[in-house]
């Protein structure tokens, strides 16, 4: 199956966006813990705080944005998930020891998918999961089931 994007869509970056009700805490585990660097970010604009991760560079990032008063947020399932793809299980490793030693902990997901092939979540402060999984979706095999 090809893998082309149609040419009626010009996208040059795309951007997933998500509201928190623990903005600090979020900023805090995507920027210090998991050290993503942060494109952008404002306070007090029109109401809304946020901050925009690249992920990995500038075409792809991660919103989160806090309105007014800590807003209601419907709880996340463990399918709430940011895949980050890393190359290979050593690399996989290495953020699992860096994590541990920062005091956070692997969070087990529903779905056995992930960990039969290596994979390991850690929740962050609002519950959502970020995966990180050993292989470099669309250029390395998908590892076969431990």
């Amino acid at each position: 199956m090809p893998h082309e994007w149609p040419e009626c869509l010009p996208v040059g970056a795309v951007r997933f966006a998500r509201p928190t009700a623990r903005f600090e805490d979020c900023l805090v585990f995507y920027r210090d813990v998991l050290q993503l660097p942060v494109i952008a970010s404002w306070r007090g604009h029109t109401g809304y705080d946020g901050a925009v991760f690249g992920l990995p560079g500038t075409p792809v990032h991660l919103e989160l944005t806090q309105h007014g008063e800590t807003p209601e947020i419907p709880a996340p399932s463990t399918e709430n998930q940011l895949v980050l793809y890393l190359a290979g299980h050593e690399a996989v490793a290495a953020v699992v020891e860096r994590l541990a030693g920062l005091g956070h902990r692997p969070a087990p997901l529903d779905n056995p998918y992930w960990a039969e092939r290596g994979a390991v979540a850690y929740a962050d402060p609002d519950g959502w999961m970020v995966v990180f999984a050993p292989w470099i979706f669309g250029q390395d095999p998908v590892p076969t089931v431990a």
